[in-house]
């Protein structure tokens, strides 16, 4: 079993790994390191994300696994075209704290309790041993709800390693699991999960998300 105090050797490499793309960037795909994990993964699911936070009451955020946070920059269009200030105001929060253990402004592990604690496009991105401890991280932090989205398909960035950068590819009935195990064991605290997989629809593969084990 692993845990925050001994991850995987693999979490470790993962972590050299991103931390070096923050800097660098994708090399492989030539893509700048200003755009590399910039956090706007969260955007698509911000509609969702509003709507758990109307449903819970919340007012102060954790965004574990921010990215270099560019999200939180500047006026905010919904995907109903309404344009916002700012994606703290379309979520309708005071603040949002952001962690990034591979992004060296936000690297420090926090501290104390959130409202909620929001996970996009971050549990692929970890080996699967280590998945159980980190989904435990992100209920610990939580004092209503933990909100998640998980692609399971390969990304289109590439490690430096030449590596796929989503390293734990898993169907939603996997991460049900994972989450519908910690959520029982912990309790009180409700969760929200949604899974971004690829149907054959005749015409070629097509993107669609499904959401799990949803308390709202």
């Amino acid at each position: 079993m692993h845990s925050r105090q001994s991850p995987s050797q693999r979490y470790l490499e993962l972590s050299r790994m991103y931390a070096e793309m923050h800097r660098e960037g994708d090399r492989v795909n030539g893509i700048s390191a200003d755009k590399t994990f910039s956090g706007k993964s969260l955007l698509p699911v911000a509609p969702q994300i509003r709507r758990v936070v109307e449903a819970t009451g919340a007012s102060r955020l954790l965004d574990y696994g921010c990215g270099k946070g560019t999200q939180y920059q500047g006026p905010f269009t919904a995907p109903d075209g309404t344009r916002h200030q700012s994606i703290l105001k379309y979520l309708g929060v005071d603040g949002v704290h952001r962690y990034d253990p591979a992004y060296a402004p936000f690297s420090q592990l926090p501290t104390g309790k959130f409202d909620g604690v929001i996970c996009t496009d971050v549990l692929e991105h970890c080996p699967e041993e280590d998945v159980p401890w980190i989904v435990d991280e992100l209920f610990g932090f939580a004092n209503m709800f933990v909100f998640a989205s998980v692609a399971s398909f390969p990304a289109r960035k590439v490690l430096p390693n030449g590596e796929n950068a989503h390293c734990t590819i898993r169907p939603p009935d996997w991460w049900e699991r994972v989450w519908a195990d910690t959520a029982a064991r912990i309790g009180g605290i409700d969760w929200e999960v949604w899974v971004s997989h690829l149907v054959d629809r005749g015409a070629g593969e097509k993107g669609v998300m499904q959401r799990i084990g949803s308390d709202f």
